[in-house]
């Protein structure tokens, strides 16, 4: 059974040429032609999720994880827009999102019809191509198709496809039409020339190697450590850089908390390389921005981002494939003390650290110690933004752990959608990390069939947006409550109605005991971990005191 529009036919057999594997598809009757499509081809695997906010961070997961274009589709009207928070990070994440809206005819455009908006170029400041199809164009469609599925191989990120489809909207026919033309799947990248990278490399006594999101990647691990063994060289990697070994310094907040003007100036890069994506830490980009490096060479075949306002090299090629070459043709430079320098701060930092969370009292950061080391070994965790994905900034995580945070953005919204589409997809245990704010901001992501009975949810509830006490302005003002957003809600009602195992806790002790046994059994689960939101912000900055 197949669509009988023409539209329909050519954008599904489009997404079946590009091998687009599976579709997230939202309720309504205009995108009916397409509905009925892709639900009888069997080439896709189609899921249905209300909510298109929480469709399309679904989907986002689900690429995030396969790195590979997912679809979303949607009716007319509002619906389309509530895709934008998503589109946003996929363009900023660069992860691949084919987004199709069903539309109505041109002559139904703003004469008072029903779910009906502007939607063509409507994602235009965050979007890589729009096809704005027409019916009875067909060559111009083909066309239009065939350069949005070639930029999202070029460029990686959301494409979005506009589709109006006029009445009637359900007949079908016996036979699908194929898409005729092929889509160019090759990445152009540059001739790098390393023989005058590696002169300028090796000619410098302070080099610092900053990683970004990253994927795990063991052989990537050892080209980097043979360019880190080098004691003018110092390797910096976030939570979510996911690349491990001895020399690399993750906990950047912690290092950076001690210095002063004269310890920060001694320590000002002569050449920052850079890859991966976005980054976290603030204290970094200030020192970064603050002490800039004389070259900052960024490695990615896409994208560079002037981060730092000191790029002078963008080198448009793989992380992968540069350091293969690039390892060759580094040396070891023993005139140096710049590592060491780096390493004897970060030695003192870990001392201070553990410390203090012996003596530290019940709070955010004591929850976070206790959730981390609990954590199954072989798993991946999802960590929400905001003050969330920081906290596990002052830790040292397990080398076995995968970890994802939509860092594209860096909003709170979809957090628990993008982690159960990656929980969807993944064969390791997914945990997610989430503060109270971003979950309650997107419980109907649990509005699902969809969700891995190895799922789990911990939720760090202090009651509002803690953030907002930590960073300098809100607490000083008079409306520290809009800021904040206080409030009395617990998931537990919530779990109930989404048939969720619902745990909580309050102090270390029964925190303690909750985690003993969150990960056993086979059915999801939320654990809520209550926290003294008058406390938190004094125990994090104590904790800062004592590092220094």
């Amino acid at each position: 059974m197949y669509p009988k529009k023409e539209l329909a036919q050519i954008i599904i057999s489009a997404c079946r040429q590009f091998e687009i594997g599976t579709v997230i598809i939202s309720p309504g009757s205009r995108n009916a032609p397409l509905t009925i499509g892709f639900a009888n081809d069997e080439d896709f695997d189609t899921i249905s999720i209300v909510d298109e906010r929480c469709a399309a961070f679904f989907a986002l997961g689900i690429a995030q994880q396969q790195q590979k274009p997912v679809a979303i589709v949607c009716t007319s009207g509002s619906a389309v827009l509530n895709y934008y928070p998503a589109v946003a990070e996929a363009y900023y994440s660069q992860i691949p999102l084919v987004v199709i809206s069903a539309d109505r005819p041109k002559h139904l455009i703003d004469i008072g019809d029903g779910q009906t908006i502007r939607q063509e170029n409507v994602f235009q400041n965050h979007i890589l191509f729009n096809a704005n199809l027409q019916e009875k164009q067909t060559e111009k469609n083909f066309e239009l198709l065939t350069e949005a599925f070639s930029m999202l191989t070029q460029v990686k990120g959301p494409i979005h496809i506009n589709a109006p489809f006029d009445e009637p909207l359900y007949e079908t026919v016996d036979e699908m039409m194929e898409f005729p033309f092929k889509v160019n799947q090759q990445i152009q990248m540059d001739e790098v020339d390393y023989e005058q990278l590696s002169s300028q490399w090796n000619a410098s006594k302070k080099k610092m190697i900053l990683v970004g999101v990253h994927y795990p990647d063991t052989e990537l691990e050892i080209l980097l450590d043979k360019v880190a063994n080098d004691p003018s060289v110092l390797v910096l990697t976030e939570t979510t850089s996911n690349l491990h070994n001895h020399r690399f310094i993750n906990s950047i907040d912690n290092l950076i908390f001690n210095l002063n003007n004269e310890e920060l100036t001694s320590l000002q890069p002569d050449i920052l390389l850079t890859f991966g994506g976005l980054i976290i830490s603030k204290k970094i980009k200030k020192f970064l921005r603050d002490y800039q490096p004389k070259e900052h060479w960024h490695v990615n075949e896409l994208r560079a981002f002037n981060t730092y306002f000191a790029l002078t090299n963008h080198i448009k090629i793989d992380s992968k494939t540069f350091f293969k070459s690039f390892s060759e043709k580094t040396k070891y430079e023993n005139g140096s003390d710049y590592e060491s320098k780096w390493m004897g701060y970060r030695n003192h930092t870990n001392e201070r650290h553990k410390e203090y969370l012996k003596i530290a009292p019940y709070s955010d950061l004591k929850v976070f110690e206790s959730v981390l080391e609990s954590l199954p070994e072989q798993s991946e965790v999802q960590f929400s933004n905001s003050a969330i994905i920081r906290y596990s900034q002052l830790f040292k995580m397990k080398k076995s752990l995968t970890v994802f945070c939509n860092r594209g953005t860096s909003g709170i919204d979809g957090s628990t959608s993008t982690a159960i589409g990656a929980a969807y997809v993944n064969t390791n245990r997914t945990t997610l990390i989430t503060g109270d704010l971003s979950f309650f901001y997107d419980s109907n992501g649990l509005w699902n069939d969809y969700i891995p009975k190895d799922f789990r949810i911990i939720i760090v509830n202090n009651s509002g947006g803690g953030i907002f006490k930590i960073i300098p302005g809100p607490k000083s003002t008079d409306a520290l409550h809009y800021f904040e957003a206080p409030h009395r809600l617990k998931a537990e009602y919530l779990s109930e109605m989404y048939g969720l195992e619902y745990k909580s806790a309050s102090n270390l002790k029964s925190l303690k005991e909750q985690l003993a046994d969150f990960y056993k059994d086979d059915h999801p689960k939320i654990l809520e971990i209550f926290t003294p939101n008058d406390q938190n912000d004094i125990v994090l900055k104590e904790y800062i005191n004592y590092l220094r």
